[in-house]
């Protein structure tokens, strides 16, 4: 589906450049603000806001079979480490 809209060009200049700090095109970042309900995603700038959107997003806790998240990355780890390369 193809919608076309005139937007003023201040908004057009600011989102091409937002697009292009996270590195997609402007049509890519619209689709994901408008699949987002008008959200792009966080702008948080300190480590507490992002776990606080994630865990708004529902990411955080998605593993509740991991008890000790340290743990399962050094076993993630040493696990790649051992393993066989081609």
């Amino acid at each position: 589906m193809s919608i076309t809209l005139d937007l003023p060009p201040e908004l057009e200049t600011k989102l091409a450049a937002e697009a292009s700090q996270r590195g997609v095109s402007l049509s890519d970042y619209l689709v994901r603000i408008l699949s987002n309900g008008g959200e792009a995603g966080p702008s948080s700038h300190t480590g507490a806001e992002l776990v606080a959107y994630w865990r708004q997003a529902g990411v955080v806790g998605v593993r509740a079979d991991i008890d000790d998240s340290q743990q399962h990355a050094r076993d993630l780890r040493a696990k790649a480490e051992r393993r066989e390369r081609p």
